[in-house]
């Protein structure tokens, strides 16, 4: 399983639109073949910065997400909106630790 985590920094008056447009999207994101898990954090005291976290179940899930024209679409009009450059990594767990 492949762990993606992206931060993003908003323009501050585009926030709105980012909000809107994942909205429209996430389900088929979500749904997309591979992703088992999304989530979409927003920052406790930066209001503009947002991360999203999702769980794939391999590395070719998430580039063929990536190669996809929905992300394609998504991106495009996502990085019109940043304040500054988005910052992105890919993971693997290594172990969980429970009770």
């Amino acid at each position: 399983m492949i762990i993606r985590i992206v931060r993003m920094t908003f323009q501050a008056d585009q926030v709105e639109a980012f909000l809107d447009n994942f909205e429209v999207h996430k389900k088929s994101i979500r749904n997309f073949p591979g992703c088992q898990h999304l989530e979409l954090w927003r920052d406790e005291n930066q209001k503009n910065i947002f991360t999203t976290y999702s769980k794939w179940e391999s590395e070719e899930h998430l580039n063929q997400y990536r190669d996809s024209e929905l992300f394609k679409s998504v991106w495009k009009f996502t990085k019109a909106l940043f304040e500054e450059k988005p910052m992105a990594f890919s993971s693997k767990i290594l172990e969980e630790v429970k009770n």
